[in-house]
C-alpha cells in the first residue's frame, strides 16, 4: 500500500486549497493507496501546447505507467470526473477559460521502444505511446529499419500520430501499422490488429475516450544511409515548404481532398500573410495559423473562423480543423 505517496500528495494539496477543484478530496481520498505518480493544480495549459495559449486546467497527472494508468482512470470513473489524454500537445488549442476535469500526460514512463521479432519478412517495434515521433525515427534509422521516413519532421507522440493517423509526403501510419495496444474508458486494455483498425484520413476512428498506449509498426531492414537521407530530405523539404521557428501546431485545417490542399484553397482565397491582430496565417504556408505573441485562443479561433467564412465564399468548401478545440463552448 503506497499510502505514504498519497500523503505527500494531500500535504502539497492543503497549500493551495483556494485553488483545488470541488473534487479533490473525493480523489486523494480514493487513490491514496495506489498513487505515486506526479500531479499539478491548477496548472496552464499553455504549457503543455505548442500553441503557448489555453488557460488552466483543475489537474494535470503524469501516470507512471499502464497498470496506474488503468487505476486512474477506473478512479476517474467512479467519481465521474472529466478527463482526456494528451501526448506532447502539438495539435491542440485550449480554450482561454481552461479545461474542466483532468489532463493525462503520458510523460516519460510511456515512452519506451523495443524490436520484438519478425512476422511474415516484418521486422516488428513495439512503442509506448508517449514516445516523441522524432526519437522513434531517429532510433529505427539508427537500427536500419524502414518504413517510417515520412514521418521525420513530425512533432508529436506516437498516440498521437496513430490516433489521428498522421502522415506527410505520400506516407501515414496506417502504412506501417501492425497493432495497437488501446485502453478504454473502464481501464480495459484492447489489442487490435492494423487491418481490424479502421483508420482514416486523420483519424482512427475509435472513440474519443480510447487511448493509444502501446503501437506496434511493421518495418523492413534497410541500409542505414539510405534511410537517413531519405529523412533529411523530408525535413530538408519541409523547411522550405513550412514556416519553421514559429509558434504554432503545424497543418491547422484538414485537406478536403487530395487535390485540394488546405493551404491552396486558403492561399486562393487572398489570406496568405493575411493578420488580424496577433495571430497570422503564414506568409510561407497558408495552412499554419501563426500566434506571432500574445495571442490568446479566441484570437487563433477567430482567425480560424474568418479563413473558414472566406474560403466558403470563394470555393463552397468548409474547411475542417484538423488542431483539436478543447474546452470551446461555443463551437
Amino acid at each position: 500500500m503506497k499510502t505514504s505517496c498519497g500523503t505527500v500528495t494531500r500535504e502539497r494539496e492543503q497549500g493551495n486549497r483556494r485553488q483545488l477543484p470541488d473534487w479533490a478530496d473525493q480523489f486523494n481520498d480514493l487513490m491514496i493507496d495506489f498513487w505515486c505518480g506526479e500531479m499539478l493544480w491548477n496548472i496552464s495549459m499553455a504549457d503543455f501546447s505548442s500553441y503557448r495559449v489555453g488557460g488552466p486546467a483543475e489537474a494535470v497527472i503524469f501516470p507512471l505507467g499502464i497498470n496506474e494508468l488503468a487505476l486512474l482512470i477506473q478512479g476517474l470513473r467512479k467519481l465521474d470526473i472529466n478527463w482526456l489524454v494528451l501526448g506532447r500537445g502539438t495539435n491542440i488549442l485550449v480554450a482561454d477559460e481552461g479545461l474542466k476535469g483532468v489532463v493525462i500526460i503520458l510523460g516519460r514512463d510511456f515512452c519506451s521502444i523495443d524490436q520484438t521479432h519478425q512476422d511474415a519478412g516484418f521486422e516488428l517495434v513495439r512503442v509506448k505511446g508517449g514516445c516523441a515521433m522524432a526519437r522513434l525515427v531517429n532510433w529505427c534509422t539508427d537500427q536500419e529499419l524502414s518504413g517510417l521516413e515520412f514521418a521525420a519532421g513530425i512533432p508529436g507522440s506516437v498516440g498521437g500520430a496513430t490516433a489521428m493517423n498522421a502522415g506527410a509526403w505520400g506516407g501515414q501510419i496506417s502504412d506501417v501499422l501492425h497493432s495497437a495496444i488501446i485502453m478504454d474508458s473502464k481501464g480495459i486494455l484492447h489489442s487490435k490488429a492494423g487491418e481490424d483498425m479502421n483508420l482514416g484520413y486523420r483519424n482512427w476512428n475509435e472513440p474519443a475516450e480510447m487511448i493509444a498506449v502501446e503501437t506496434t509498426f511493421k518495418l523492413k531492414k534497410g541500409e542505414k544511409s539510405a534511410i537517413a537521407e531519405k529523412c533529411r530530405a523530408n525535413v530538408s523539404l519541409r523547411k522550405k515548404q513550412q514556416p519553421m521557428n514559429v509558434i504554432s501546431c503545424g497543418s491547422f485545417f484538414k485537406n478536403p481532398a487530395p487535390d485540394k490542399p488546405a493551404g491552396r484553397l486558403i492561399e486562393e482565397a487572398g489570406l496568405k500573410g493575411f493578420k488580424i491582430g496577433n495571430v497570422m496565417v503564414s506568409d510561407k504556408h497558408a495552412n499554419f495559423i501563426i500566434n506571432t505573441g500574445g495571442a490568446t485562443a479566441a484570437d487563433i479561433v477567430g482567425l480560424m473562423r474568418h479563413v473558414q467564412n472566406r474560403v466558403w465564399r470563394h470555393c463552397g468548401i468548409r474547411l475542417e480543423p484538423e488542431v483539436h478545440l478543447l474546452g470551446f463552448t461555443d463551437l
